[in-house]
């Protein structure tokens, strides 16, 4: 696993999806949990979710979304950190085993490669606000879905408004 090539740095633990595919293989029976997001700026609320999620299995890989699938998402102002950037954030976390960028609006062809154990959401969401498309194919392969509490105040959208808001610019 050749891994990303960040600030003259191998990052040996952000993987293409076929390497994270090959990774989880030599597992054995360990348990691999899976969340996926944006992450664009890291906050409390953020890190809090990644340990909890890391307490409920053996390993924590993290599906973020690639600048393409953040602009689809959240529009032509996002991400403010580019994949690379919030990948090697997200890799450099003790909590966080292995990081796969995708450029696609879901998680789904990811998820259904990785075929987690757990998979892993906010509780900002329920199993009826999660993508269904992602709900159904963890549900087909028996992934077990969980939802972590939500630290209240504390978002990416928050915390870009209170910039703006403290430097007098337009949302």
């Amino acid at each position: 696993m050749a891994g990303f090539f960040i600030y003259g740095v191998v990052m040996k633990n952000i993987l293409t999806i076929e390497e994270a595919v090959t990774w989880k293989k030599t597992l054995g029976d360990k348990k691999v949990v899976v969340t996926n997001g944006v992450y664009d700026l890291m906050h409390p609320g953020h890190i809090q979710y990644l340990n909890m999620a890391k307490e409920l299995g053996d390993f924590l890989l993290i599906c973020c979304n690639g600048d393409a699938s953040v602009r689809a998402i959240k529009g032509p102002k996002r991400p403010i950190i580019d994949e690379q950037n919030r990948a090697f954030m997200l890799s450099s976390l003790k909590c966080v085993d292995k990081v796969v960028i995708f450029q696609e609006p879901e998680a789904l062809n990811s998820l259904i490669a990785i075929e987690p154990e757990i998979y892993v959401k906010g509780g900002d969401y329920t199993i009826d606000t999660i993508n269904q498309n992602e709900r159904h194919a963890l549900e087909k392969i028996g992934t077990d879905i969980q939802f972590i509490p939500f630290k209240d105040g504390f978002s990416t959208t928050l915390m870009i408004e209170r910039i703006l808001d403290a430097y007098g610019e337009e949302k």
